[in-house]
C-alpha cells in the first residue's frame, strides 16, 4: 500500500490535530508528522469522518505550525520491534530504546493492540506463583495466569513491595523460564531510578523487560505505554514459552491521561470526569492476561494503582475490581505502625487462590491454615478494639489470647521486611507457630488430621 503524504492539516487543538481531504486512512494507523525543521513527530489516528482524520499527538503540540508541516500516514498501528534480545534492556514509554545499548534488529514487528483472544482458547490459571510476601502466599495467594491488583495510597510503599515481588517471583518445581516485564506509567524520574538501580542489585534485571514513562514525558505516551509492556510479555509468553509477569505502575496516572484525552475530544464525561468507556479500555489492558491452550507459556498482571484520597470506591480502583480477580490493599494504618509491607489481609482477596494451592501445589494444610489465620485475626482485631473502650480487664482469657495473636501475626506475618524472601514452607509454618497462641479447641477450621500433623503444643 502506498504512503500517503498530506499537507492539509487544518487544526491543532491541545494533543488533536485535523487532517482534511484523507484517502483510504484506517482507526488506529500511526501517523509521522514532519515539521519544516526537520524535526518529526507520531500521533495515531483516533477518528475518521468521510475524508477527514483526527489525529491524536503522542508529543505536545507545541512549535507546529500548520502551514509547513505535513502528515504522513504509515498504513500500520503503533508496534513494537521484539526479538529474544529485549530481556534485560529499558525502553521508553513508546518503546524506544532508553539504556544506550542501541536499537533491538527486530524479529518481528508487533501491534500493540494485539491479536483479540478466542475465550474458549483460554486455559484456567491453576499454577502458584511464590512471591516471597508471606501475606500474599500464605493469605491472597497469586496463581499464574491471573490479574491480581494491589491497591495502595500516595506515599505507601507499593513501589518496594513490586520491586519485592519482581525480586523474588517465581514458579515452584519447574525449570520453566521466567521473565517480568516492568511498565512503569507516569512516575517520578527518582522512582524510576530506584526500580532501575533494584533491578540491577539483585540482577533481576538480566529477565527483566522495562518501559519507562516519567511523569514529565508527554500524557499520551503513556496511553501506550502498558499496551506496549503488555505486547513484549506476550511475545515472551506465547513465542519463547516464558512464565511472564507484569507489574504496572501507575494505572491512576494511565487513567488521568485517558481523561485529558477524552476531555481534548470535549467527549461526554462519566464518572468524576472519566471517560464513560473507562471499563472498556481498561478491560483492554487486564484481559490479555491468562493462559492459552497449547501454549507452554503464561501471563500474570499484578497492576498496581494509587486510590486518590484512599478511597476504593473511586471510579479507578471500582472498575479494576471489577474486572480483576482480587486486590491486595495496603493500608495507611499498617504503615504509620511501621509495618512493612503494610498489607491488609482482611479487605484483600484473591478470588483464584483456592486453585493454586494445596496438596502438590503449596501444602495440604495451606487452605485450613489460611481460613484459620483469617477467622482468628478478625477475632483478634475485634478483641482490641473491646480493649480500647472497656479497658483489658475487660477481656476474657481466650479474648486476650486472641488480641496477643493479632499483635504477633501483624509484627511477625505480615510484616516481614522488604529484603525477605520467604519460602512458602517457611510461611506455612510461620502460621502454625502463631495458631499455637491459641488453644487447640479454638481452631475450628482445621481438620483433625491436619491439627494431628502439624499443632504441637509446645510448652
Amino acid at each position: 500500500m502506498a504512503i500517503r503524504e498530506y499537507k492539509t492539516i487544518k487544526d491543532v487543538v491541545g494533543p488533536l490535530m485535523l487532517v482534511t481531504k484523507t484517502k483510504d486512512v484506517t482507526y488506529d494507523e500511526l501517523v509521522k508528522i514532519k515539521l519544516a525543521n526537520g524535526e518529526i513527530r507520531y500521533g495515531r489516528v483516533l477518528e475518521i469522518d468521510q475524508d477527514k482524520a483526527l489525529v491524536q499527538l503522542f508529543e505536545s503540540s507545541q512549535g507546529l505550525k500548520i502551514e509547513d508541516a505535513k502528515a504522513v500516514f504509515l498504513g500500520h498501528g503503533l508496534e513494537l520491534d521484539v526479538s529474544p534480545l529485549i530481556l534485560g534492556r529499558i525502553f521508553s514509554g513508546m518503546g524506544e530504546p532508553k539504556d544506550k545499548l542501541g536499537k533491538i534488529i527486530p524479529e518481528k514487528k508487533l501491534d500493540i493492540n494485539g491479536i483479540p483472544l478466542n475465550p474458549v482458547a483460554r486455559d484456567y490459571p491453576s499454577e502458584f506463583i511464590q512471591t516471597g510476601v508471606s501475606s500474599i502466599d500464605g493469605l491472597n495467594t497469586l496463581v499464574r495466569g491471573q490479574k491480581l491488583p494491589i491497591f495502595s495510597g500516595s506515599g505507601l510503599p507499593h513501589n518496594k513491595l513490586a520491586a519485592m515481588i519482581a525480586r523474588n517471583a517465581k514458579v515452584l518445581g519447574k525449570d520453566d523460564a521466567f521473565a517480568v516485564v516492568f511498565a512503569a506509567i507516569g512516575i517520578t524520574f527518582e522512582e524510576s531510578n530506584f526500580f532501575i538501580e533494584e533491578f540491577k542489585k539483585s540482577g533481576a534485571i538480566d529477565r527483566t523487560v522495562m518501559f519507562v514513562n516519567l511523569a514529565n514525558d508527554p500524557a499520551i505516551e503513556r496511553i501506550a505505554t502498558p499496551r506496549m509492556a503488555i505486547t513484549a510479555a506476550e511475545y515472551l509468553a506465547y513465542e519463547l514459552d516464558m512464565h511472564v509477569l507484569i507489574i504496572m505502575t501507575d494505572i491512576t496516572n494511565y487513567a488521568e491521561s485517558l481523561r485529558e484525552v477524552s476531555a481534548a475530544r470535549k467527549e461526554v464525561p462519566g464518572r468524576r470526569g472519566y471517560p464513560g468507556y473507562m471499563y472498556t479500555d481498561l478491560a483492554s489492558l487486564y484481559e490479555r492476561a491468562g493462559r492459552v491452550k497449547g501454549k507452554k507459556g503464561s501471563i500474570t498482571q499484578l497492576p498496581i494503582l494509587t486510590m486518590p484520597e484512599d478511597d476504593k470506591t473511586h471510579p479507578i480502583p471500582d472498575l479494576t475490581g471489577y474486572i480483576t480477580e482480587g486486590q491486595v490493599i495496603l493500608s495507611r494504618q499498617l504503615h504509620q505502625k511501621g509495618l512493612q509491607p503494610p498489607v491488609d489481609v482482611l479487605p484483600s482477596l484473591s478470588r483464584l487462590k483456592d486453585k493454586g494451592i494445596g496438596k502438590g501445589k503449596t501444602r495440604s494444610d495451606h487452605a485450613d491454615t489460611l481460613n484459620q489465620l483469617f477467622a482468628s485475626y478478625a477475632r483478634g482485631k475485634e478483641s482490641k478494639e473491646l480493649a480500647t473502650v472497656l479497658g483489658e480487664s475487660a477481656l476474657s482469657d481466650i479474648d486476650k489470647l486472641y488480641a496477643r495473636f493479632a499483635d504477633r501475626f501483624e509484627k511477625e506475618y505480615i510484616s516481614q521486611g522488604f529484603e525477605s524472601n520467604r519460602t512458602i514452607e517457611e510461611t506455612l509454618n510461620l502460621g502454625w507457630d502463631l495458631l499455637r497462641i491459641l488453644p487447640r479447641s479454638e481452631l475450628k477450621r482445621i481438620s483433625t488430621q491436619h491439627l494431628d500433623l502439624y499443632y504441637k503444643k509446645e510448652d
